[in-house]
Formats: structure tokens, sequence, C-alpha cells
């Protein structure tokens, strides 16, 4: 599922890549190998710790976790840096209004959107679709005999295709 997610960002070592509800950093860490910078949000305190140990197990350098609400720091974040390319994996409930809003501001070439809950991802979809252009879905099934289903959606800015 990784290999599909940053495939389809065409990532170039001159990105800049945020990787938001990142866990313990695993695309982060798989993406940081063709980008510039890459910056990884998580709200879980020990998932940061663990992915900074990942990154350093690694070599990578070129990833900074920070730990916090995605919701708060993306705010403060989108300050300093700005993305090329966004990668979410948020929870079942999917994307909130302000990190939406947020990414619509700061306008990065593509997003990459992963989903353990096709309902949510539609919603989000939906709100997106104000600048982005769905070049692709591709449903995983990495729970097989049950119901649920991963999704990598790939996004492209409208005036960028």
């Amino acid at each position: 599922m990784y290999k599909i997610a940053v495939e389809n960002a065409s990532l170039s070592k001159e990105d800049v890549v945020f990787d938001l509800y990142c866990g313990i950093g695993t695309i982060g860490i798989f993406a940081a190998k063709n980008a510039k910078k890459v910056y990884g949000i998580e709200i879980v305190e020990e998932a940061v710790k663990a992915a900074k140990e990942n990154a350093k197990i690694n070599n990578i350098e070129n990833i900074e976790f920070i730990a916090g609400d995605t919701e708060k720091i993306l705010d403060d974040l989108i300050k300093i840096a700005k993305p090329d390319v966004v990668f979410v994996d948020p929870p079942r409930k999917g994307l909130d209004k302000i990190s939406i809003s947020n990414i619509l501001k700061v306008e990065p070439k593509k997003i990459i959107y992963i989903s353990c809950n096709p309902a949510s991802l539609v919603r989000d979809l939906k709100e997106l679709e104000e600048k982005y252009e769905i070049c692709k879905i591709t449903p995983i099934d990495l729970f097989p005999f049950t119901s649920h289903v991963e999704c990598v959606a790939v996004l492209q800015l409208k005036w960028d295709v």
C-alpha cells in the first residue's frame, strides 16, 4: 500500500512533503528517500518517538516528526514550509474541516489520501474537489474475508494537471 502511495506521488528531490497522521512514520520515511524534506505530524507521542527511532535506524535525516493534533500543528507548519505533496492517512472519521481548509489554502501539487473508511473518504474528496482532480483511487484488501478495505486516492491540483 505504501509503495502504491509513494509511487503515485511522483516525488522529486526538490519536493517538500507533509505526512499527516503519520503514526510511526512509515510513509514519510519511505517517501523521504525521494524528497527534499518531509514533515510528519502525529498526535500519539509514543508513535512520534517510534517514528524518530525508525528514521534513525533507516539513516533518514531529511525528516522531522512533530507530536500534536494535526488540526492545530498543520496551521503552524504551513507558516514555515509549503508542501509540494501531502500524504494523509487519517483515522476512520476522516479529515477535519480545519485541516481540509489548510490543505486547500497551501495548494500542494498532489495529495495522496490513504483511507480505511470509504464513506469519510468520499465526503472529504467532495471538499477537496474544489481545487483538485481525483486522478485515481486504488482499493486494497489488507483484511481478507472482512468488509474492510483500504483505499489510496491520488489527487492533483486542477491547474497543475
